[in-house]
């Protein structure tokens, strides 16, 4: 089995945008935006370069932020 076995707690890259409201910043990653989001530490490193690396090219500081209160709002049955 891979992942985790229970998600408690997710991990989300923002930045202000330019109308003072917060985004979660995406990256390419072929022809998919992939939002930086993770709930381990292992992925967060993994996108600490790329956040590092967007945060020079569009001169804007981008902030790791951690959610850590779980709510399940909706289940969707197959």
């Amino acid at each position: 089995m891979r992942g985790q076995v229970h998600i408690d707690q997710m991990y989300a890259y923002i930045v202000m945008d330019d109308d003072d409201t917060e985004g979660i910043p995406a990256f390419m990653n072929g022809n998919t935006a992939m939002p930086m989001v993770g709930a381990d530490m292992d992925r967060i490193a993994s996108l600490d370069p790329i956040a590092q690396q967007l945060a020079t090219e569009i001169g804007k500081k981008i902030t790791l932020v951690r959610f850590s209160v779980r709510e399940e709002v909706k289940v969707i049955d197959p």
